[in-house]
């Protein structure tokens, strides 16, 4: 029998849990924008608003809602007023271009398009689109509809419904949208609810779009928890970033590698009023162990969590005990509850500790597949089993070390090299500040070992000092034949580095 309280044996969706939050206290502050500050009650008091609208438009269960949106209070009224009124959410890369938003409108078949005033890009969409959608255009610092004042009991859900529609990121050719159920949603927000030790009196500061897996877990985890999502000013201007921790009191923050270097790299951290910093997260990427180190130097207080996870797992795979990171340095740790991996070899086996192979995971957290994609879906989900993609190793403790991409693998000579390999070596250099590592092509070897460097200055005979570097500490076929400095690196919206855009001929980032 379930050890669970009755009570959340009755939540089957994260939709209920807010439900119960804005009954319960409905006076505590659920989300700061800027100068706007909206309670739980007034949540959801819009969410129902909007999720009256959509029905009053036509939206039928099942029905997709497009939502094109920066991270504002509206954009969480609309994914929760969707499913309220029994829609899929889609929130789309608002930074993307009419050429972009017209393919992912047309993949997920959108009944309703729901994005802010002036934004020409999707309305030059929109007009080609040639289907018609509902259409609601959301005004600056206005609320999405009028609020509901009506019961705030949500409608039953069906968990394994589908609830979410994210398109990832840097796939060419036909759209790829991950299907997340409600049940995936609410297995991985427990998850990490559980592992950061969230509670009502928490505050986080959002940086990461909502639109980005990451960046979803951020806002319903949070929410999920009778907790505070602050949206955080644009991250071009650091300094603001570090006022707003200070000024609103923030428990956590939540970041990509290189969201740190930014941070590292353009403010004093000492300079700011962080004592409230109990927790930090990290994933989308692998952060280099060294810049791990100056991130626990710069701030020793806050406990730092390093995390693993996929979009087609909701987010989240695993997560490394901060207890554990100086002796585990380089790991992303161990599998969140309730999901279990293994690392398959090439041939099919097992692999043993300390060897590797690709990362196999199943869970609750696993994707219901790609929205409309069958082929694409049986490529990836076999048996159960997600097939990561990730090429990594397990210790003899359990704790997974990944190795990058499997399509990412270098193949140079007779010889294959994990780019993260030599990254992590490079990393170690104190004038750099970012470093990605790709094979380009070569017709005598197949391909050769580049390295792309930001650096704060660069040193005198700066590439001859990072081939000696690598080759102290590297075998010689690891060591890059060729390094270009560059200004930044190529991302995708969730921060990760595009290294096909660097494999690119003549690549200028």
């Amino acid at each position: 029998m379930s050890s669970l309280p009755e009570r959340a044996l009755t939540e089957r969706a994260l939709l209920e849990h807010v439900a119960r939050i804005a009954r319960e206290t409905p006076d505590r502050i659920a989300m700061v924008d800027g100068e706007r500050r909206i309670d739980f009650a007034q949540l959801w008091a819009y969410a129902q608003g909007f999720a009256t609208h959509l029905r009053e438009q036509g939206l039928q269960a099942g029905d997709r809602v497009a939502i094109l949106l920066p991270n504002r209070i509206e954009a969480a009224v609309a994914c929760y007023g969707t499913w309220l009124a029994g829609g899929v959410a889609v929130p789309l890369n608002v930074q993307a271009r009419a050429r972009d938003f017209l393919p992912w409108l047309r993949h997920c078949d959108a009944r309703h398009v729901v994005y802010e005033q002036g934004h020409r890009d999707a309305e030059l969409a929109l007009e080609q689109l040639g289907s018609s959608p509902a259409i609601t255009a959301v005004a600056d610092a206005k609320p999405l509809c009028p609020s509901y004042n009506g019961a705030a009991e949500p409608p039953r859900i069906d968990p394994s419904a589908a609830a979410l529609i994210l398109y990832t990121s840097g796939t060419t050719g036909a759209p790829k949208g991950v299907a997340l159920s409600h049940a995936n949603l609410l297995a991985n927000a427990e998850a990490v609810v559980a592992y950061l030790g969230l509670k009502a009196d928490d505050r986080v500061l959002s940086v990461l779009p909502f639109y980005y897996a990451y960046g979803a877990s951020v806002l319903h985890t949070h929410l999920m928890s009778g907790a505070c999502v602050v949206l955080a000013p644009n991250l071009l201007f650091p300094h603001l970033v570090l006022e707003a921790l200070g000024r609103e009191r923030v428990t956590g923050f939540s970041g990509v590698p290189s969201t740190y270097a930014l941070l590292l790299e353009h403010v004093a951290l000492g300079d700011y009023n962080l004592s409230s910093l109990r927790y930090l997260t990290q994933a989308g990427g692998a952060m280099s162990p060294a810049l791990t180190q100056k991130l626990r130097a710069a701030l020793p207080k806050p406990r730092l969590f390093v995390m693993y996870g996929q979009t087609e797992a909701t987010s989240r795979i695993s997560w490394l005990p901060p207890e554990r990171l100086d002796e585990k340095l380089g790991s992303v740790g161990i599998p969140v509850q309730g999901v279990s991996w293994k690392i398959q070899c090439e041939d099919g086996s097992d692999a043993a500790p300390g060897h590797d192979g690709e990362v196999w995971v199943r869970g609750p957290n696993v994707m219901l597949g790609y929205w409309n994609n069958p082929e694409a879906t049986a490529a990836v989900l076999r048996d159960g089993w997600l097939h990561t993609g990730d090429i990594g190793r397990l210790d003899a403790d359990g704790y997974l070390f990944l190795h990058g991409r499997r399509n990412d693998m270098i193949k140079t000579g007779a010889h294959r090299v994990h780019p993260t390999d030599v990254e992590e070596v490079i990393a170690e250099m104190p004038f750099i500040r970012e470093v990605a590592v790709v094979g380009v092509d070569d017709a005598v070897l197949g391909q050769l070992i580049k390295a792309f460097v930001v650096a704060d200055d660069i040193p005198p005979r700066a590439e001859d000092r990072i081939k000696a570097h690598c080759r102290a500490r590297l075998a010689p076929y690891k060591i890059p034949r060729l390094i270009a400095f560059v200004d930044a690196l190529p991302r995708t919206a969730s921060g990760k580095v595009r290294r096909v855009q660097l494999m690119e001929p003549e690549t200028t980032p």
